[in-house]
């Protein structure tokens, strides 16, 4: 799935937190009219910046219509960016946030939640006091401590909230169907830490041989926020928001990463670059993992200069989706698998979308670049890594990590998967397939003549699926049929996008679920 190459939503990093809860008190309209509120205040900090979340809760019986959200810093701290979930700006010290269009009125009992980046230097002191709609907010703020942190088809790419428009189908919505029956065996959502997994056969199984088939979401922004120069996310990535992805009883969570990002290239700014992105990105895969979620790293944005066919920029950092991996994902995967190689419950998806199919000349030479590279890919100007380079970077590095690897066509063309598969010493290679209303493989006959014969002999997880219609009757047929098939699905995407314009799961960090997203929700809530 491509995302957004410029954005509005700013970093949720993974630090220490400070908390206000404060009553609204104070006299004015709102106070005459009996108002009655709490705002949490709680930042994650990194030394130079921090994201500022604010947590707005109507503890009255009337709603608040149209509320606004003011307070004040002490020092230098300057926004940086638009924030998300609400409209934030900034006089001076002064900083507001206005309701966003989609929650301008807080019910009685409701809460919402929005964030934003800003830069500092000196001392962050939390703000002393808050205002909504004007009145007076009275108390002193209390430190806490932080909880432990944490598409496609053969003719166009992945749909994007911002990246060029896909081709739409008009698939209409309709009610959420009924769920087939949960498959037998773990689906590893019990307390404690994700299950430790191996292939067996066509199967994931946990340390006890009991099949494990992953159901989940994905959770974008890592891939692109840090090349932006936004930050770490997009959006919170604290223990309240995988506990909302617990929620909706996901047992997965794929998270899309950087090359540059982690390699620490001198393109991305360097507090968002090397150590300091590592760190993030294995303070929420752990959190994932010590929830009981099973994280998957996704290289999704990749080094090469690659202006061809469906070329998605003319840049040769990681900005965008690349056809094949460079020289650099070598590294990259080197590097995480050495980071991750005790860890049995981490799993790796090398290469979000491969398109070598738009590049070189015919579907055969495709197949051949993908599990080769170098010079098995004429028509890609830059040194690819081949799937086959990747495998042996991990396990070189000792990780016998189950392993996923994405098909042709933006993973949507499995077609030759088994006929190149790379060799594993491990034997934990599994196939990654993503399905969208408009790929070319979109229809339960392709299904059943392309994807079920390989999910016999190999474990298939579905990375991606998702409809670019707001609704959510393709994604039933295809968890249904996934169900039937004991095939792993993970919903794109956990981000309060626009539904209208891409895959976005939520309205807000709290779980909020779009049109889209409700029908992956009332299906795991059924099959788990």
């Amino acid at each position: 799935m491509t995302v957004r190459t410029t954005t509005t939503a700013l970093v949720a990093a993974l630090a220490a937190t400070a908390a206000a809860t404060l009553a609204l008190t104070g006299a004015g309209p709102a106070a005459a009219a009996g108002l009655q509120c709490s705002v949490d205040y709680t930042t994650n900090d990194w030394g130079s910046g921090f994201t500022a979340n604010v947590k707005l809760t109507n503890a009255g019986t009337t709603p608040i219509d149209n509320w606004s959200l003011g307070y004040a810093y002490t020092g230098n701290q300057t926004l940086s960016g638009s924030g998300w979930n609400g409209t934030w700006s900034q006089s001076g010290k002064n900083v507001t946030v206005a309701a966003p269009a989609w929650a301008a009125t807080l019910a009685a009992g409701g809460s919402v939640s929005a964030g934003a980046n800003f830069s500092y230097s000196g001392t962050n002191a939390a703000p002393a006091s808050f205002t909504v709609n004007g009145v007076a907010c009275n108390g002193a703020s209390s430190p806490s401590p932080s909880p432990s942190p944490s598409v496609s088809t053969s003719s166009s790419p992945s749909p994007s909230p911002s990246a060029s428009a896909s081709p739409s189908a008009s698939a209409s919505a309709s009610p959420s169907s009924s769920a087939s029956p949960s498959p037998s065996g773990s689906t590893g959502t019990g307390t404690g830490k994700a299950p430790a997994l191996h292939v067996s056969g066509n199967k994931l199984v946990d340390a006890n041989g009991a099949q494990v088939v992953l159901r989940g979401v994905n959770r974008s922004g890592m891939e692109f926020m840090c090349v932006q120069g936004y930050g770490f996310s997009d959006g919170p990535v604290d223990a309240a928001s995988i506990a909302a992805i617990k929620g909706w009883k996901a047992n997965a969570v794929r998270v899309p990463v950087n090359e540059d990002c982690w390699n620490g290239y001198a393109n991305v700014k360097p507090e968002y670059a090397g150590e300091n992105y590592r760190t993030a990105v294995k303070n929420f895969v752990y959190a994932l993992r010590d929830a009981g979620l099973t994280p998957i790293i996704d290289l999704h944005w990749t080094q090469g200069l690659y202006t061809g066919n469906s070329s998605g920029c003319s840049d040769v950092n990681s900005t965008c989706q690349k056809p094949m991996p460079g020289a650099g994902a070598a590294t990259f995967w080197s590097s995480v698998a050495t980071t991750f190689k005790n860890d049995p419950s981490v799993v790796f998806d090398l290469l979000n979308e491969p398109y070598a199919d738009r590049a070189v000349s015919g579907l055969d030479q495709a197949w051949n670049c993908w599990r080769d590279g170098g010079s098995a890919c004429p028509g890609i100007n830059y040194p690819v890594s081949g799937m086959q380079t990747l495998v042996n970077s991990v396990r070189t590095a000792g990780a016998n990590n189950v392993i996923l690897l994405g098909g042709l066509a933006y993973s949507n063309d499995l077609g030759q998967w088994l006929a190149h598969k790379p060799t594993d010493p491990a034997g934990n290679l599994a196939a990654s397939w993503h399905v969208y209303n408009f790929n070319t493989c979109s229809s339960q006959s392709c299904w059943n003549s392309t994807v079920a014969p390989l999910a016999a002999q190999v474990p298939v997880v579905v990375g991606e699926i998702g409809e670019n219609d707001c609704a959510h009757s393709f994604i039933d047929q295809v968890m249904s049929w996934a169900d039937a098939a004991k095939v792993s699905y993970l919903g794109w995407t956990w981000n309060t996008w626009d539904c209208g314009q891409g895959p976005s799961l939520i309205s807000d960090f709290d779980g909020t679920p779009t049109a889209f997203g409700l029908g992956l929700k009332n299906h795991l809530a059924a099959v788990n």
